[in-house]
């Protein structure tokens, strides 16, 4: 019997803040990896980067204004930088898991590239803010420079768009490597978000929702089912009010329905739904599950967080 193929999204409360943070969250991501890797799941990974992207974007800019001979670092540039260490701890945690328990298999992490038009509507509404709180004066210079800001209770921040993915560029290494049998990390904090100039590829000002880059990679490897990890067990409607109500098994039909009615946060739920019910509609017998880290191999199995098919 062929091996389940499976796509998971780690979200950001699998990894921590800090670094001591993300070693400790590293571990318990990498049990439930190996669960579904016991289970019989042939599996590759996307994760988040919120809050480690945000740190480099701050310490590598502030070390440039600090070092005149040095300069900033833009946004492609520290997401490669996150995808690279968070990778580093993820990979060394799901193969000292998976050896533990007697599995051999190799791990590996791709930098990812991922591919956005240029004249996505996303980059005239940015809606992501990084980086730390600017004063009334630096948030002018970086409107000179053409970046976004916003102004909040505490200050001024910068803010990017959130473009939605086109093309993994990497897709191909991701491929072989998961066709090989390999755990596969990829397109980490929604890939490294690029636009296309005749040969070359040049970093973009922005960041991509690591769920819909999830539903797109999960298309590209045919995946059976799409798992996205977060900090609930299972979706609620009238999220946090007192007729809450959780939501098990639904239909494609009602998870649309549920959209419709606003039932889902821009930049948190929503996006999770977005890009399950896209993978789900180009391709047969399909599942996503959108649950927790510790119900990973329950969900996997069909007994625990949201199903939607």
């Amino acid at each position: 019997m062929e091996k389940k193929r499976v796509m998971v999204a780690l979200g950001h409360r699998a990894l921590g803040t800090t670094l001591p943070e993300q070693k400790k969250a590293t571990k318990e991501a990498a049990k439930a990896i190996a669960d579904l890797v016991e289970a019989g799941a042939k599996v590759a990974i996307t994760h988040s980067n919120a809050p480690q992207v945000g740190m480099i974007h701050t310490a590598m800019n502030e070390f440039g204004k600090s070092h005149p001979n040095y300069t900033t670092a833009p946004m492609s540039v520290c997401s490669a930088m996150s995808q690279g260490y968070i990778g580093y701890d993820l990979q060394n945690a799901i193969r000292a898991e998976l050896i533990t328990r007697g599995i051999y298999k190799p791990v590996a992490t791709v930098l990812t590239q991922v591919k956005v038009d240029p004249y996505d509507e996303a980059f005239y509404e940015p809606i992501k803010v990084i980086g730390r709180y600017l004063t009334e004066e630096e948030a002018e210079e970086e409107e000179k420079k053409g970046n976004f800001v916003v102004k909040e209770e505490k200050g001024y921040r910068r803010i990017v768009a959130a473009p939605k993915p086109m093309e993994i560029i990497e897709m191909d290494s991701i491929k072989a490597l998961f066709d090989a049998g390999h755990v596969v990390i990829a397109c980490g904090g929604g890939g490294i978000p690029v636009l296309e100039q005749g040969v070359d590829l040049r970093g973009a000002s922005a960041v991509i929702e690591k769920d819909l880059v999830s539903g797109l990679m999960a298309k590209e490897l045919n995946a059976d089912v799409l798992m996205i990890l977060t900090s609930v067990d299972q979706v609620s409607l009238n999220y946090r009010s007192a007729n809450e109500k959780m939501i098990g098994a639904i239909t494609v039909e009602e998870a649309k329905q549920y959209m419709e009615e606003d039932h889902f946060e821009q930049g948190s739920m929503l996006p999770k739904f977005e890009a399950a019910i896209d993978f789900l509609k180009d391709g047969e017998n399909r599942m996503a599950v959108i649950t927790s880290i510790p119900r990973a191999k329950a969900g996997y199995l069909e007994k625990s967080g949201t199903i939607i098919k």
